[in-house]
């Protein structure tokens, strides 16, 4: 039966990052950062899943699941390995990925900085130097001028805010120590003032990092819109559906000042807003309220509840008045009849909201296949499709055949 609770023109798809997919991306940040020692990434994302030479079939495995959008970022580090070289060779590979996204039927959503940034921009500071904003604008441009002409949506930045959110999770005390020891060991190694990265910051200069990135924000987009005004451009935040147990909100609105209240301002000059969800979270007068004994975790720790992208996705656009794409949405756990019966109730909640009134551009399940997953190694599984690490052979989930399903339903 046909399901039309969804626009004709809404977004079906998948995202994934180059870093976490690609392999060998040796000119950037992170791959530095994950063989200085100490490191707080768990191991080196090596050849990850391979995806620079196995693109064509990665866009093919999302063709058979009958989507129409295809989430991918552009890898800074490789398109300009030194500041103010462009290598052509990867402007080649990524505008052989659009093109062959439109070939098949699949909206290019292209995310220009997906955490990851080259080894220099790192050297220099990162988002603390004054130049970086003009430096990703440059940047920017010159994947625009390439193939800006046929993406659909223009993604300037990958949740800007995760490490504020981050810093409001219950982590031990080591990690925050392995992090400052991560970057005094980078910038120790190349011998410069300080060696910075977008997905390890210091607490002390998170709001510095903020202040940078969204400058570098509303840079790029100034560059994407120069090239082509159409495009619909906005930035991609990692929004937890924050909720109040009994009557003081205290803490949970707290919470929305320090980790999203700038960038949802931010986002209310842009065209739309993305919207990454992956859990729910409650909170009292007190703080965190931890899950009853027995409740179905995630490999975060937090309660398996589909109602969070609704939550979040109704909480963005109140805040912004502005459409919200969901960028990514999905569960890290390795055990896969969990993920598959999260997707249909979480995508009757977003259903939901879309009754109400609030316009939802399309959504993208995150993903595609299990991949490097930061700090986290390889340890995180959220892909609806397998990964043999010796092979690379891919080998669906039940739950990509769930969602392959669910999409044949609601496009009738």
């Amino acid at each position: 039966m046909t399901d039309h609770r969804f626009p004709s023109d809404f977004l079906w798809g998948v995202a994934h990052a180059g870093h976490q997919v690609e392999g060998d991306n040796v000119n950037s940040d992170t791959w530095y950062a994950e063989l200085v020692t100490p490191t707080v990434f768990q191991e080196p994302s090596g050849k990850a899943v391979n995806s620079w030479e196995l693109w064509r079939e990665d866009i093919d495995l999302a063709v058979g699941m009958g989507l129409t959008a295809y989430r991918f970022s552009v890898e800074w580090a490789r398109v300009e390995p030194s500041a103010g070289t462009y290598d052509a060779a990867a402007l080649d590979h990524y505008e052989a990925i659009v093109d062959r996204c439109l070939e098949r039927g699949l909206a290019p959503v292209v995310t220009f900085n997906h955490f990851t940034s080259p080894h220099w921009f790192a050297m220099r500071g990162s988002w603390l130097n004054p130049e970086a904003p003009e430096l990703f604008a440059r940047y920017c441009d010159a994947v625009m001028a390439r193939f800006g002409d046929r993406i659909a949506y223009a993604v300037t930045m990958n949740e800007p805010n995760l490490a504020r959110l981050l810093s409001w999770l219950q982590l031990p005390a080591f990690v925050r120590d392995l992090e400052r020891g991560t970057l005094e060991a980078a910038t120790a190694a190349t011998g410069v003032e300080r060696y910075r990265l977008a997905n390890v910051m210091l607490p002390e200069e998170m709001d510095a990092m903020a202040d940078g990135m969204s400058a570098g924000h509303v840079a790029g987009k100034a560059a994407i819109k120069a090239r082509r005004a159409e495009l619909p451009v906005g930035l991609s935040l990692a929004i937890v559906d924050d909720v109040v147990v009994g009557d003081d909100a205290s803490v949970r609105d707290r919470k929305r000042t320090e980790v999203y209240e700038r960038w949802l301002e931010l986002a209310r000059d842009d065209d739309f807003v993305g919207v990454q969800n992956y859990e729910r979270v409650p909170y009292d007068g007190n703080g965190l309220v931890a899950p009853p004994a027995g409740t179905p975790l995630n490999q975060m720790g937090t309660a398996i509840e589909p109602l969070s992208l609704a939550g979040s996705v109704r909480y963005a656009h109140e805040a912004t008045g502005v459409p919200v794409l969901v960028t990514e949405h999905g569960m890290s756990t390795d055990d896969d009849t969990l993920r598959a019966a999260f997707i249909e109730p979480s995508l009757d909640g977003l259903a939901a909201v879309i009754a109400d009134g609030v316009p939802v551009l399309g959504y993208l399940h995150w993903t595609l296949m299990d991949n490097f997953e930061w700090v986290f190694g390889f340890g995180h599984q959220l892909g609806l499709h397998e990964v043999d690490r010796d092979t690379f052979v891919r080998t669906p989930k039940p739950s990509a055949g769930v969602y392959a399903d669910l999409v044949k339903r609601y496009r009738g």
